[in-house]
């Protein structure tokens, strides 16, 4: 019974290890496209839930494989879809999520250094309006890719919590 216990502790702690903290926010299927060769931008796609009591907003990203990253949003415009800079970020409500997808509100890496293949990880920092900031890692997709899913399951699952 105490080597169990001592074992389920030490599980837990290095499960926790994995992890990046901040509030309660959990950022689950964060992805990206293989790019094209040539390419120098990539979108980026996550899930952000806020299991705590205060909303949270997304204000900002970073990457160390891209020389600027934004948030993006798009919307049809007199009949064009039209991509621009998110202005005043992402709200993630309070026990609500937010979703950052292909068509829609998504990360923008550009001037990628090299070109993103299929199965590598890309790091970036979600940068938070409460000061919290979270690593992530972005599963890079096929270039045709329209969802998260790859052989019936999921990648790039990220818990964070104090």
């Amino acid at each position: 019974m105490r080597l169990s216990l001592f074992a389920a502790v030490i599980v837990t702690s290095l499960s926790m290890l994995s992890s990046a903290f901040a509030g309660e926010i959990e950022v689950t299927s964060a992805w990206t496209r293989a790019t094209l060769p040539g390419a120098k931008v990539a979108g980026g796609f996550a899930m952000i839930s806020n299991s705590g009591r205060t909303a949270d907003r997304l204000v900002g990203v970073s990457s160390p494989v891209a020389a600027k990253a934004e948030l993006h949003t798009m919307k049809m415009v007199d009949d064009v879809m039209v991509m621009r800079p998110m202005e005043g970020g992402l709200m993630i409500p309070a026990g609500g999520s937010a979703e950052l997808k292909p068509g829609g509100d998504h990360l923008m890496l550009m001037g990628l250094a090299e070109g993103l293949k299929e199965g590598d990880k890309v790091p970036v920092t979600l940068k938070f309006e409460s000061g919290s900031e979270i690593g992530i890692e972005l599963m890079v997709m096929p270039a045709n890719a329209k969802e998260m899913k790859h052989g019936g399951h999921k990648h790039g699952e990220h818990k964070h919590s104090e």
